[in-house]
């Protein structure tokens, strides 16, 4: 298994990360230098891409190295991959040898048989790279391969040849711990200005070749084992959110995409409910708590001017829509900046400490430094018990509640969905050690609350924006700001008050006391 971190930084940066004093102090003797050209071979509808493997070809000091890669998760930057190579004749890929290697387990193996597969495989894509390798030793005796590859990854003929220049750092573990990565990529960014890299250049390189669009993110079904302990079943749900997490970060970054924004703020608070579910016996650092805030509150602004503008006011109808029509130009204004500032926080230097800290503390499992005993011996107990009694917790806490919703305060309904939404992200976190036939209506019938729940939730943040709204700053010079900011008002105002209205008529007409009643009914998975 090939463990490695992917860091991404700009030309102009690239002497500063050569004078780190950390390379000097720490690497083991020269840095090598090395050419390479690889050629990454596929069939023509991609079925090994499809299969999430690359195959590859790579010409370097006059030798031929074939490489497939297969399998894994990228989690926070960290690619865990399966890895199978050897010397070849020439640039053609050797089946037979590969064949031999690869685990009988592995599903690309069975692929890789396929007489249609082998027979149909061709370049795709081509990489060439000048790149530079320190070997490092940590003061802890870890033996980890830093790279630095600069180029440039080419698709298709001479007439329609794409092209995507290549700036990156490569961090793999040789020997050691898997924390140390970290320690060395947080020593880097001191002195360097360094993105995570979520895509592997064979993905680039794919998405290159066959002009793939970038998709949203959504998370994973998790497949958790009885016999696991809660630390165990704890690492793979963090894993998992922060896969949700980092897997948007290119379409948050592009500035634009709606879902992307969305899906990467689930997985932030998929993890902060997670984090919450597991308090009791290990905490996150308060400066980490704090940065994880800082992301939620980046993501969370951007995601309420894109509701506000292309949901809530798009769904008007009757005499609110034209007001709703003139309110929505400048709502989707300011949703543009939000998802620009988004943008700038997960392309900045803070957020890629964040995430790498993050990871550290994961791999470290450092909150065992803090446990008590006791706290150790549950930790390392089988999760089953754990989840049950998680389950039933969070089911009580939502019922006591929920006792009044029909009349409660928005304060009151918001506190409730919280609830409903923390029970269900928790249901859906343990949902592979209960029968499903169990685990589907429960998870149906809170979703259906939170839909109820949701939609007021989105009329209270609605009438909070449509207070700030008029105050946004137009292009009209003078005067014009006036009156488009009083125009902006009394459209604000009518439609705050038609919204209002409403939700009360929602709240009063049985459907979220419906949706209570079915939710109360409903058997516990556990």
């Amino acid at each position: 298994m090939e463990i490695e971190l992917k860091l991404l930084l700009a030309q102009q940066d690239v002497s500063r990360l050569r004078a780190h004093p950390l390379l000097a102090q720490s690497t083991q003797g020269e840095p090598q230098l090395l050419r390479m050209h690889d050629i990454y071979v596929d069939t023509p509808d991609l079925q090994l891409c499809r299969h999430q493997a690359g195959l590859r070809v790579r010409q370097v000091d006059g030798r031929w190295v074939q490489t497939l890669k297969a399998g894994g998760t990228v989690s926070g930057g960290l690619h865990s991959r399966h890895e199978w190579e050897g010397e070849v004749p020439g640039p053609q890929p050797d089946l037979a040898a590969l064949d031999s290697v690869i685990g009988r387990k592995q599903p690309i193996r069975a692929l890789l048989r396929q007489d249609a597969i082998r027979d149909a495989l061709r370049p795709v894509f081509t990489t060439r790279m000048e790149r530079t390798v320190w070997q490092l030793r940590t003061p802890q005796g870890d033996e980890i391969e830093c790279v630095l590859d600069q180029g440039v990854i080419e698709s298709g003929a001479d007439g329609a040849a794409r092209s995507v220049p290549v700036s990156e750092i490569e961090l793999e573990l040789k020997q050691g711990q898997a924390s140390s990565l970290f320690d060395v990529a947080l020593a880097l960014l001191q002195e360097v200005p360094l993105q995570l890299g979520h895509m592997s250049k064979a993905e680039r390189g794919y998405r290159l070749a066959a002009a793939q669009p970038l998709q949203a993110v959504k998370a994973q079904p998790l497949a958790l084992d009885a016999a696991m302990s809660v630390e165990q079943v704890f690492l793979a749900i963090a894993s998992n959110c922060l896969e949700q997490v980092s897997g948007n970060q290119d379409g948050v970054a592009g500035g634009e995409d709606v879902e992307s924004v969305h899906q990467m703020r689930v997985g932030l608070r998929r993890l902060r409910s997670a984090l919450g579910m597991f308090k009791s016996l290990l905490a996150l650092p308060d400066a980490l708590k704090g940065e994880l805030e800082w992301l939620g509150g980046a993501l969370g602004e951007a995601r309420d001017w894109d509701v506000l503008a292309g949901n809530t006011l798009a769904q008007l109808d009757g005499e609110a829509a034209t007001d709703a029509a003139a309110l929505a130009e400048a709502a989707h204004a300011q949703a543009r900046l939000k998802h620009e500032q988004a943008a700038q926080a997960v392309t900045s230097a803070r957020y890629t400490a964040c995430m790498l800290g993050l990871q550290r503390w994961l791999q470290a499992r450092a909150w065992r430094d803090s446990c008590s005993a006791r706290q150790l011996r549950r930790l390392d107990a089988r999760v089953s018990p754990f989840a049950r009694a998680t389950l039933r917790k969070d089911q009580r806490r939502l019922i006591k509640r929920g006792k009044r919703l029909l009349h409660a305060t928005p304060q009151q309904r918001h506190r409730v969905r919280i609830a409903a939404k923390k029970t269900r992200y928790a249901t859906e976190f343990f949902a592979s050690l209960f029968a499903g036939r169990a685990v589907k209506p429960y998870v149906g019938r809170l979703s259906a609350l939170q839909d109820e729940l949701g939609w007021l939730n989105d009329v209270q943040v609605a009438d909070r924006l449509l207070r700030q709204l008029p105050e946004v700053q137009t292009d009209q010079p003078g005067q014009a700001d006036q009156s488009v900011q009083d125009g902006l008002r009394l459209h604000a105002a009518f439609v705050r008050g038609y919204l209002a209205a409403r939700a009360q008529a929602q709240g009063s007409d049985g459907r979220m006391h419906k949706a209570w009643r079915r939710f109360k009914a409903a058997r516990l998975p556990a």
